[in-house]
């Protein structure tokens, strides 16, 4: 399993981690086994946000010697009807009672980041991280020592990125899969976050579930987009050939700024698909013809697919602009030397131009090259 640092609380944790959201509901025994199974392969960043008893206590039950494996989290926020539903809550009392029922029942101390959870609109993020909101509750509770670190959930790539910008949050849980590769502001809000120190956990990574169905034409909905500000876009779109979940993992993993990844599974066998990208051979990753189906909105963005080779130089592309883009954010020893380790570099360009006519996302290739050069002269 390989490991990335979660932006500024330099926690290391697993670039492939769990979501339960699918294990409720399940028989006990069944959700242990997956939480067993994930930390036996080395999975240690596990996203719990249900606040339904029988859930919390299962998760207990599977943590129990367990628990200095796990990177574990909790939302304020997710709360209960009184039919047992869930529902939203911005009320801080309410909210600080249902975690302290999460640490009862989990029987921890203390969970490593606790949420504010599903903020999505202005007026909500607005009344979330102001005043008398749950960013005051959350910041009583690190204070406290019932939490390390404060993240916050959203679908909204506007809202998302100014409370990045603020420096109220240290992780950020966000949609980002192939279907949301193009959507406007997202490559911004991703750059903010290496900027920011700000570590990115990417939730969605199937799609809800909706990129793996088996079917012609999907439907995506704004919020598995992390488009909640774009009323009336394209929800419909045509598959150009099946979608795996590890083109999804290969999709995810190659964005740099992403700390860890909480694809969900509701059994071993699911758990294990999700980790196939690590055996998985070149051409079962790529997922570079899958792209152009969602591209309505393409900004000219690099997606590190390489469908612009073969280069005359035999530069490597994808892998030149992914370390120029971190280069951009801080220039590191490590950044420096895996550049040099490049048996072609920028510099190589002969600025032919082919790769940009190959290119399906219109990704000025040569200004690239030219600009890698000066970053790293």
């Amino acid at each position: 399993m390989n490991h990335r640092t979660l932006g500024r609380t330099g926690l290391s944790v697993s670039e492939i981690g769990l979501g339960t959201e699918f294990l409720l509901g399940l028989p006990q025994d069944d959700a242990i086994a997956v939480i067993h199974d994930a930390i036996d392969r080395g999975i240690n960043y596990v996203d719990m946000f249900w606040a339904m008893p029988e859930f919390r206590d299962a998760m207990g039950a599977a943590f129990e010697g367990h628990r200095e494996k796990a990177v574990i989290t909790a939302h304020l926020g997710s709360a209960l009807q009184d039919d047992g539903q869930y529902t939203i809550s911005r009320d801080p009392e309410v909210c600080a009672e249902l975690y302290d029922d999460y640490l009862e029942r989990t029987s921890v101390d203390f969970a490593d980041i606790v949420f504010l959870h599903n903020c999505n609109s202005p007026k909500d993020v607005g009344r979330v991280v102001g005043p008398g909101g749950l960013l005051e509750l959350a910041q009583s509770l690190v204070k406290d020592g019932k939490a390390r670190f404060i993240g916050m959930s959203g679908h909204n790539t506007v809202t998302a990125l100014e409370v990045v910008r603020s420096g109220a949050i240290d992780v950020l849980m966000f949609p980002v899969n192939l279907a949301s590769y193009a959507v406007p502001g997202k490559q911004e809000l991703l750059e903010a976050c290496a900027a920011e120190n700000v570590g990115l956990v990417a939730m969605k990574v199937y799609g809800g579930g909706s990129l793996l169905r088996d079917k012609s034409v999907i439907e995506m909905h704004d919020f598995q987009m992390g488009r909640q500000q774009m009323a009336g876009a394209p929800s419909h779109y045509t598959k150009p050939t099946e979608i795996t979940p590890v083109q999804c993992m290969a999709y995810v993993l190659d964005r740099p700024q992403i700390s860890t990844t909480v694809p969900g599974a509701k059994s071993v066998d699911e758990l294990r698909d999700a980790l196939r990208v690590y055996e998985a051979a070149a051409e079962e990753k790529d997922y570079g013809p899958i792209l152009p189906a969602f591209a309505e909105f393409a900004t000219g963005e690099c997606v590190y697919c390489n469908h612009c080779l073969p280069c005359p130089s035999t530069i490597d592309i994808g892998k030149t602009i992914s370390l120029l883009e971190q280069g951009r954010r801080g220039l590191t020893d490590e950044i420096r030397t895996a550049y040099g380790a490049l048996e072609q570099d920028a510099s190589d360009c002969i600025a032919c131009g082919q790769c940009s006519s190959r290119c399906p996302f219109g990704v000025d290739v040569v200004s690239k090259m030219k600009e890698a050069v000066e970053v790293f002269a």
